[in-house]
């Protein structure tokens, strides 16, 4: 793709992130994004044809941002990668935002999306790792119950009140990814990448 359609496509897509994190998504129009990215709406109709569009591709960019590193991961890891911790900390500072798309009322178009395109990268991770333990289930089956593990996951920590930590959060989805047989023998504390555990 043409790098100036991708500049194009990703200052859209930051302009709807920002903007939904001071607003409904509702109170948000096409002219406003187009403003946030100094870009003419011409512009705007160019790449994309509505706003659930535009959405549905900035949160599929963010699911891409987290997987590609992920996929590098080569044998058993100790605890969470520090992808995931930020692929959290990025729905944490987009919370309202990903409440309505995860919620009973979001948009089919990018909760279909985000599911779509998690379910791609947990069945390219599995094919890459050749996860043991799961002989005779399909690679598509278990990648939707993958996907539908963490997607619960975040929904559930969404709707708590206060929010819990992206550290806690993070501890909770690695946990029941793992599921009950692959409970850590050394469970450490979950800490933000580049601080010190507490002891």
């Amino acid at each position: 793709m043409d790098a100036r359609i991708t500049r194009t496509r990703r200052s859209l897509q930051d302009a709807l992130l920002a903007l939904a994190r001071e607003r409904s998504l509702d109170e948000i129009t096409v002219a406003d994004i187009a403003d946030r990215a100094e870009v003419n709406r011409s512009s705007f109709y160019q790449h994309y044809s509505d706003k659930d569009v535009l959405l549905a591709d900035a949160l599929d960019e963010a699911v891409e941002d987290v997987g590609a590193p992920i996929l590098e991961i080569v044998g058993p890891v100790s605890g969470p990668p520090k992808e995931l911790y930020g692929y959290l900390q990025h729905i944490e500072q987009n919370a309202d935002l990903y409440r309505r798309v995860l919620g009973d009322h979001g948009s089919p178009l990018v909760t279909g999306r985000v599911r779509d395109r998690i379910e791609r990268l947990a069945t390219e991770a599995i094919q890459r790792a050749g996860i043991p333990g799961f002989d005779g289930v399909p690679i598509d089956v278990l990648a939707a119950g993958i996907t539908g593990s963490a997607l619960g996951v975040v929904r559930a920590w969404l709707e708590r009140d206060p929010l819990p930590s992206v550290a806690t959060v993070t501890d909770w989805l690695w946990r029941v990814l793992l599921g009950p047989g692959g409970a850590w023998t050394e469970q450490p504390a979950v800490t933000a990448p580049g601080k010190a555990k507490r002891s």
